[in-house]
């Protein structure tokens, strides 16, 4: 018990001064402060000759500079006058180039020449030029025979395009000239043509969401010249196409509005007549997050030439659900004018000694479901049926006057099925497939038979596509194009099918050679009844970005 006292005994003698002494000091202000220094703790270092002992080191000598004194008068507040902040640059998206050009050549005397410019002009103006010439002339292998055709078809066209952005809608002014330059096959009356096209462009829209309707307006002056038809010659063709439409709000998810559309079309020979076609859709539209539907119709009168009155339906439903799965349904129509420049699309060696109607499409009925069900994957599967009336063939070739294709019209529909795939990852891989079957039906006219308006109509159409790039400067593409006619009888035209590979690599900066080989399988097929395709052709080039 003793031991324990002089435990507490001792512990107080040491505590007692430090108390006394924190009640006898002087609280601390704001001018004095009481620092109580203690004894630092300094042990003794075991093992100390262990201890490595450093070089002296000199201290650096300082030759003597006199002192300048900034004498600048500056009140004492403002030192420092400003805080620097820290620096962080402006985030910026890199701009695309504004320029570009190419030019390639191949055997069978391929060409292949592009360039585009475009110009940002003050007040948010922009000039569009554009250029390109493709082509080829060289000897191919007829069908059927062991003669050869020194081929040649050269298409040009050259445009501009010019928009000013007003404060509440834009004005668009575009001009274009084309030139198709070609020859028909051995023992035709005129072994050469020329078509001969240009078109002014005038149009109005708006882009304020502020006005109470959202419209749009445009005028075209559009000509087409034939200059060595065989049943006439020097064919010229004038039409103004007439465009507007007005959209008006009902609220958030409700819209209504109409479409109209105008055709004045006249001819310089007298085989053709005149005429005018108007075309009005009104409809109404329903937007939400999961629906959208389009209520509408085409309403077609024709003045002078062709049917007077038609009307086709203008349906469309989508329902999203699950934010990727979409299911889909349409019934639409509408008139497509068989003018000058869709005979070239159609068949550029087809030619008719008649005036063609335009093609109707009485309807166009299908239900589809698109769904993503990964980021970058898409699906679309579909399936429906198509009435057409009028629509446009080319048949065999006419060889009582020539070696060329007789264009002909019939109506005719079809069932068709397909689907079609996409996927893309960054910038490394994409590739799309697609495939659709059709069954035709037609019925026999006056002046023709169905077999000749199906002889080349496809029943079978599938498309694959790849792009890959293994490293920033190298693209390479593979794809296969596959087209197999509708059969008639116990005949069939040989199917297309064509295997291209091609690839580009950046040499440097905005500076890529290009190549790209058709028709790797040197298949013998044709597009055109009767006319012959290359077979294996390669075309190299440089592409150019400035």
């Amino acid at each position: 018990m003793k031991k324990v006292q002089y435990i507490f005994g001792a512990l107080a003698l040491i505590t007692i001064p430090n108390w006394v002494q924190a009640q006898t000091q002087a609280k601390d202000t704001t001018l004095s402060r009481t620092v109580v220094v203690e004894q630092e703790y300094n042990p003794d270092i075991i093992d100390a000759s262990k201890v490595n002992v450093l070089p002296k080191v000199m201290p650096p000598t300082v030759s003597k500079k006199t002192v300048e004194y900034d004498a600048t008068l500056a009140p004492a507040g403002n030192i420092p006058a400003t805080t620097m902040e820290a620096y962080t640059g402006a985030e910026s998206q890199d701009k695309a180039k504004r320029g570009y050009a190419r030019l390639g050549y191949g055997n069978y005397g391929n060409l292949d020449a592009r360039a585009n410019y475009l110009f940002i002009l003050p007040n948010s103006d922009k000039l569009n030029l554009n250029f390109h010439m493709n082509g080829m002339d060289g000897k191919l292998d007829l069908p059927d025979s062991k003669d050869k055709w020194d081929a040649r078809y050269y298409r040009t066209h050259a445009g501009m395009d010019y928009v000013h952005a007003f404060r509440k809608m834009d004005l668009n002014v575009t001009g274009n000239f084309g030139l198709s330059n070609f020859n028909f096959m051995p023992g035709s009356t005129n072994n050469k043509q020329k078509f001969l096209s240009g078109d002014v462009h005038f149009g109005i829209k708006s882009t304020s969401e502020e006005l109470p309707l959202q419209f749009h307006a445009e005028t075209n002056l559009m000509f087409y010249e034939r200059q060595h038809d065989i049943q006439y010659q020097d064919a010229q063709e004038v039409m103004v196409r007439t465009k507007a439409g007005a959209m008006g709000t009902i609220s958030e998810e409700q819209f209504v509005g109409v479409d109209l559309s105008m055709d004045n079309t006249f001819y310089k020979n007298n085989l053709f007549e005149d005429y005018t076609s108007v075309e009005l859709n009104p409809y109404y539209l329903y937007q939400s997050e999961d629906w959208k539907i389009r209520l509408g119709a085409h309403v077609d009168f024709a003045f002078g030439f062709g049917k007077k009155f038609r009307v086709a339906p203008d349906v469309t439903a989508q329902y999203i659900f699950s934010d990727s799965y979409i299911l889909y349904a349409q019934a639409t129509g509408g008139r497509q004018a068989n003018d000058f420049r869709r005979l070239e699309m159609v068949s550029p060696y087809g030619q008719s000694n008649t005036q063609l109607d335009a093609t109707y499409e009485q309807l166009n009925a299908a239900l589809g479901f698109k769904t993503s069900p990964v980021t970058g994957l898409w699906f679309n599967i579909y399936g429906g049926y198509q009435d057409l009336k009028n629509n446009l063939a080319s048949a065999a070739i006419a060889n009582y006057s020539g070696s060329y294709l007789q264009l002909l019209q019939g109506n005719m529909h079809n069932i068709y099925a397909g689907a079609e795939a996409s996927y893309s990852y960054k910038d490394i891989i994409s590739f799309t497939a697609s495939g659709i079957y059709r069954d035709w039906k037609t019925a026999k006219t006056e002046n023709n038979s169905g077999d000749q308006l199906l002889y080349y109509m496809p029943s079978f159409e599938a498309n694959f596509k790849v792009d890959i790039r293994p490293i920033s400067s190298v693209l390479i593409n593979l794809g296969y194009q596959h087209i197999t006619r509708e059969k008639i009888g116990n005949e069939r035209v040989d199917p297309v099918g064509n295997l291209y590979l091609g690839g580009s690599y950046e040499v440097f900066e905005g500076i890529s050679i290009y190549v790209r080989a058709n028709n790797l399988l040197n298949k013998d097929y044709q597009y055109y009844p009767g006319y012959p395709t290359e077979g294996i052709n390669f075309m190299g080039g440089v592409s150019f970005r400035f």
